[in-house]
């Protein structure tokens, strides 16, 4: 479309008195001839929203640069409609309140953010959202057990029809082998019952619930929206078109056998949590080894768990299945000598009054190493264990049956065998025990990534696990329950709804056109300009969320509501065939030479820094927000991820004379991920294609750095922005000014 050009600047919270408005003024209406160019006192009030609302209907205005605050608040005030394009130059937070007012280094960055901003405004087009046929908003939910009914009842509550998919003969999970519950209300201090058939009744009463039993997936192909879905049930198969999908499989216990220092293998009298809640669910409670009644009993908590030769992570529902089992033997007699072994006992919550009433009833709790599992001689079993309160050796009286808490295991990280823990610097690698993880058939996606959700720590399909709980690195399919994360009951129904709000959430916004997580209600995808594609296969071997596949050529074929615009495969193409309609690397390109450079005789080096947008863009406003300043050299481009950031960006900048360039991205790792998981650790890989370019240009290796930070390090901003600008007046300055 023709562009008609409106700039408006802000000289309100502080932004007038610290600029000369005219000056900056000038640059939209000289050097950008600028259609109109005005100010306003309050451009956020009703009154300057009008003003721009006037020129567009009066003034043929199509294309707005907003020259005001931070383009991460106001979003709602400043939207204008899709057929508009609108761009935002951050005058507030990154220029008038993080450097001094009425200086010529500020005046000066106010204007280059300008001249970035209106550059960029130039060469954007209206978003256009990808609208599909034939989209369903069916939600598939992946296993019948406790996750999955919940997530399948809470879906049709909100209106939706459900697909549900169980691969036994009836649904529960193990709540079919399951005796009671433990307490969820008041006072906490005893056990619940419930009936199967009411918590099944919720999927199976409800007529917009189709429910599948005896039956597993066959393959599922497509996207959000345009999932296609192959069921195998009695030797046949039933085709389902659905929106959305929760994974709810579960996590079996691990494997006992792995246990012989335990006992268990050694004396039939060693048994497992999942054992004695069978005994009790069929009223059948006896020692194994005799049949004769239970007249005492040890309880080993953190069985395989917690412990890097097995299960090195919690199971979370361990402490509390053991409590509620101990709490079976007092209720049938409360003389019975119950001990309960443990490491740290964790009863979260209103757990923590179950706990304080067992206490109450007389079991005897021992915090410590289990040092051995052994006969008395007599019949009797005896644990023995170094007390880590009293520092000495302790040994449990004789008691019929020794029950192991064992860990779980989720169902995706059946089938390949993995490290159980990475091992740190100077420590042997520690072998995997022979079928560690056994196999997994849960969802036979026809993804050129795998047929699975990828299981990333311990076999956790889990995605950004501090800001994107309940995702997967699949878009549109969500983890739930003991799947997703070790858990208990109610935490389990909790994240169950959670996964069937998130599934929701994606069938409404892919249904019309929008992005989702993080990017949410982004109408941008990734446009491919396939004459000039050379078959190279990076966007879709760095896609980090499988949505590209490829043809028997190796020719991509984007999956757009698989996708989440993070620009990944923009940053990765080498041929620059990949764009967005308001993102693209001329775009951010030409912005970058938009930049004015002032000469080395001036001394005023520039900086350019490429923040992401997730953490380190809004670092850098929260640095402002509390006054914070830093270097006045830099100049801040914002990019969706770090790993879209394409490698002649850097030459562009070098070429123009700007003397370094700051990478600014998310941490990448397992305490804290890049949003886009993988963005900064591909912007790290490139950094050694940036050596080149540097040898290339013969340009120092200091004038390009990476920096990762979390959004809690915006303090640290200035020092390292400081920091790096002394370093570069160090280098000297670059040798291309002027060219």
């Amino acid at each position: 479309m023709e562009k008609k050009i409106g700039v408006y600047i802000c000289t309100g919270c502080g932004i007038g008195d610290a600029l000369e408005i005219d000056a900056l003024a000038g640059v939209a209406t000289d050097e950008y001839e600028a259609a109109v160019c005005r100010q306003n006192a309050f451009l956020c009030s009703r009154e300057g929203v009008a003003e721009i609302k006037h020129d567009l209907e009066n003034e043929g205005i199509n294309t707005i640069v907003i020259a005001a605050c931070s383009p991460r608040v106001m979003t709602d005030v400043f939207d204008f409609g899709v057929d508009k394009v609108c761009e935002r130059v951050n005058l507030r937070e990154q220029v008038v309140w993080s450097h001094p007012p009425n200086d010529e280094d500020t005046q000066m960055m106010a204007q280059d953010q300008l001249r970035m901003g209106i550059t960029k405004a130039k060469e954007m087009q209206p978003a256009e959202p990808f609208m599909a046929e034939d989209l369903s908003r069916k939600i598939l939910v992946v296993g019948g057990g406790l996750a999955g009914i919940t997530a399948a009842s809470e879906a049709n509550k909100a209106g939706y029809e459900v697909v549900l998919v169980e691969k036994s003969d009836q649904l529960g999970g193990y709540l079919k082998e399951v005796h009671k519950l433990p307490p969820s209300r008041p006072p906490y201090e005893e056990l619940q019952d419930f009936d199967l058939g009411a918590v099944t009744g919720q999927v199976t009463d409800q007529p917009a619930v189709k429910v599948y039993t005896n039956a597993q997936i066959a393959k599922i192909s497509g996207a959000p929206c345009m999932f296609d879905v192959q069921i195998q049930q009695n030797g046949g198969v039933a085709d389902e078109r659905v929106g959305a999908i929760v994974l709810a499989t579960g996590a079996i216990p691990y494997d006992a056998a792995k246990l012989e220092h335990l006992g268990f293998g050694k004396s039939a009298d060693v048994i497992t949590a999942a054992q004695l809640e069978s005994m009790f669910k069929s009223g059948d409670v006896k020692r194994p080894s005799n049949g004769q009644p239970i007249t005492g009993a040890a309880f080993i908590l953190c069985a395989g768990s917690r412990d890097p030769k097995h299960l090195p992570y919690c199971s979370a529902a361990c402490c509390v299945e053991s409590l509620k089992q101990a709490k079976y033997f007092k209720q049938a007699n409360p003389e019975t000598p119950v001990y309960i072994f443990y490491k740290d006992l964790r009863a979260h919550g209103t757990y923590e009054l179950l706990y304080k009433q067992l206490q109450k009833d007389g079991v005897i709790f021992v915090r410590g190493d289990v040092t051995g599992v052994e006969e008395d001689g007599s019949g009797g079993l005896v644990v023995s264990a170094d007390d880590v309160l009293t520092g000495s050796p302790v040994m449990s009286e004789s008691v019929d049956v020794v029950v192991l808490a064992t860990g779980m295991v989720p169902t995706t990280a059946l089938g390949k065998k993995f490290k159980v823990q990475e091992p740190k610097e100077g420590e042997e690698e520690l072998a995997v025990p022979e079928d560690t993880i056994v196999v997994s058939n849960n969802l036979n996606l026809d993804y050129r990534q795998g047929p699975e959700l990828p299981a990333l720590k311990y076999g956790f399909p889990d995605s950004h696990f501090i800001c994107f709980p309940y995702e997967s690195r699949r878009t549109g399919i969500y983890p739930a329950g003991s799947v997703r994360a070790p858990m208990d009951y109610w935490r389990a129904v909790d994240d169950a709804t959670g996964a069937a709000l998130k599934a929701i959430q994606c069938v409404q916004m892919v249904s019309e056109g929008k992005a989702v997580h993080p990017r949410a209600g982004d109408l941008t995808y990734p446009e491919f300009f396939m004459q000039r594609c050379t078959q190279c296969k990076r966007c879709t071997e760095e896609c980090p969320f499988g949505a590209i596949n490829e043809d028997e050529k190796a020719n991509p074929l984007p999956n757009p509501t698989r996708c989440r615009r993070c620009g990944v495969c923009m940053g990765a193409c080498p041929e620059r065939i990949i764009s967005f309609k308001n993102y693209s690397v001329g775009m951010i390109g030409n912005a970058i030479k938009s930049i004015d450079v002032p000469d080395e005789y001036e001394e005023k080096p520039r900086i350019l820094v490429l923040a992401c947008e997730n953490d380190a863009y809004p670092a850098l406003d929260m640095s402002g927000i509390r006054r914070m300043s830093y270097n006045p050299w830099v100049r801040i481009v914002p990019v969706r991820c770090l790993g879209s950031m394409n490698l002649v960006w850097i030459a562009d900048a070098l070429s123009k004379g700007i003397d370094g360039i700051l990478l600014l991205g998310c941490k990448h790792g397992d305490d804290y991920q890049c949003h886009f998981i993988k963005g900064s650790e591909l912007a790290n890989i490139r950094m050694s294609k940036i050596q080149e370019t540097l040898n290339r240009l013969v340009l120092e290796s200091e004038r390009v750095r990476l920096e990762q930070i979390s959004i809690a390090d915006y303090s640290k901003l200035p020092e390292i922005l400081d920091s790096f600008a002394a370093k570069l007046d160090e280098v000297g300055p670059n040798p291309y000014k002027g060219y």
